[in-house]
């Protein structure tokens, strides 16, 4: 019969894994503060491209009809799925008012992002003036 030999590999204790792991948290709770503005940012960006393009189409309807529309499906503007309904959008696209001479669109944040209680909310109009009204 043969005898096994019993070697020594090395590798790291439970403990020392343990350690680096409470360290590495400690790290993201440190930096995720300072990230969340950014975050917010970045996803607010989102709003203003499709406001804007909301008022490209709105634009071109004007010029075609002389006054603005209501109907997303007579501007051709498709609202992407919303992230709590399975897609990626972060935004709720609405048009508030429509007329001969004036219209005004808005998106909210459907999550707040840096948990502040407040929503981002950003506003749109014929002449392409975009507002970020609730900050978040």
């Amino acid at each position: 019969m043969k005898k096994l030999k019993l070697t020594k590999v090395k590798a790291y204790t439970l403990s020392e894994l343990l350690v680096v792991l409470v360290i590495i948290g400690i790290l993201i709770l440190i930096a995720l503060p300072n990230l969340m503005p950014l975050i917010s940012r970045a996803k607010a960006t989102e709003a203003k491209m499709q406001l804007t393009h909301l008022q490209n189409l709105e634009k071109n309807y004007f010029y075609m009809y002389s006054k603005y529309s209501t109907d997303f499906n007579e501007l051709g503007f498709e609202q992407e799925k919303l992230v709590t309904e399975g897609g990626n959008a972060n935004y709720k696209i609405e048009i508030l008012e429509a007329s001969m001479t004036q219209f005004k669109a808005r998106a909210t944040a459907i999550a707040d992002f840096d948990g502040d209680g407040a929503f981002n909310l950003w506003e749109i109009d014929q002449d392409k003036k975009l507002v970020e009204v609730t900050k978040d």
